[in-house]
């Protein structure tokens, strides 16, 4: 779902002077007609990332750190499948948010639910579907707000802080991380760009996820930074800084990526919010 006039074929004609790396074109149904990103054959370094960043949005590219993990799976063996993202901008973040919500909040959090429930919805103080008692985990709770805070710093300046922090120590993260290309014309879009299916077990359709990131690039200064066969990164500009602004992006999260919270302890959105969503400048996303 590259969107613009992709230059990888002929990098240099582009402008662009890139490291030794591979163009990767193979997707779950054979080689797809042009290349969908380029990535370097070598380890990532700290100082890589502002100039693949300022040289290759000139061209229409966007830069995004790769990992091959613990299985060393690098983006030929990561069953792309462009034919089956949409286009981001055709889905509303909310709307795909609350139906994920409705899939799967009311079975993982039922059981932990608030017992108030009279209205059917979490209580703001309480955590959105956690606490104690039983019942219904309760409706959507609608996107949370911008926080109040204001940005520290740009967004691709903080993005570019996380990058080095992860490459600067790859191996006890990821497992090793290359910098890679992407045609895309925001961040958020990268995935969709690529035709990502690491989240294929939640959604089938990655442009979905995507117009939530795109919800995020707005709210929360958010930039995808990391992709792994199954695994994602996002810097975050502008992080929740109260509880109940962290409750209230917990509550996303969940619906993003149940993985998060159902498959890691102690398995409750009071303690995700508090631990991986308040004060935090990047999330890590996993899916099962």
């Amino acid at each position: 779902m590259a969107t613009l006039p992709n230059p990888l074929p002929d990098p240099a004609a582009a402008g662009l002077d890139l490291p030794p790396g591979s163009l990767v074109d193979a997707t779950l149904d054979g080689p797809w007609h042009e290349p969908l990103l380029w990535y370097a054959d070598g380890a990532a370094d700290q100082g890589d990332w502002a100039g693949l960043r300022a040289a290759g949005r000139r061209a229409g590219l966007l830069p995004v750190l790769v990992t091959g993990g613990q299985r060393d799976q690098w983006p030929e063996a990561w069953d792309l499948s462009p034919d089956s993202a949409s286009y981001p901008g055709d889905h509303d973040p909310e709307e795909v948010l609350a139906g994920y919500w409705t899939d799967y909040a009311d079975d993982e959090l039922g059981d932990a639910a608030p017992a108030d429930g009279a209205s059917g919805k979490p209580e703001t103080g309480s955590g959105s579907g956690t606490g104690s008692g039983s019942g219904s985990a309760g409706a959507w709770p609608g996107l949370a707000p911008v926080p109040a805070r204001e940005a520290a710093e740009d967004p691709d300046t903080a993005a570019a802080g996380i990058v080095a922090v992860v490459a600067g120590d790859a191996d006890l993260w990821l497992g090793g991380t290359r910098m890679a290309l992407v045609p895309a014309r925001r961040s958020a879009d990268i995935p969709a760009a690529i035709g990502w299916t690491g989240a294929v077990n939640h959604e089938n359709d990655v442009a979905r996820l995507c117009a939530v990131l795109r919800s995020w690039e707005d709210r929360y200064d958010a930039r995808v930074v990391v992709l792994g066969f199954d695994t994602m990164i996002v810097s975050v500009g502008r992080p929740p800084a109260t509880m109940e602004e962290a409750r209230a992006l917990a509550a996303e999260h969940y619906a993003f990526c149940p993985d998060n919270i159902d498959q890691s302890p102690p398995y409750d959105l009071d303690a995700y919010a508090e631990k991986a969503v308040l004060d935090q400048d990047a999330w890590s996303f996993w899916w099962d």
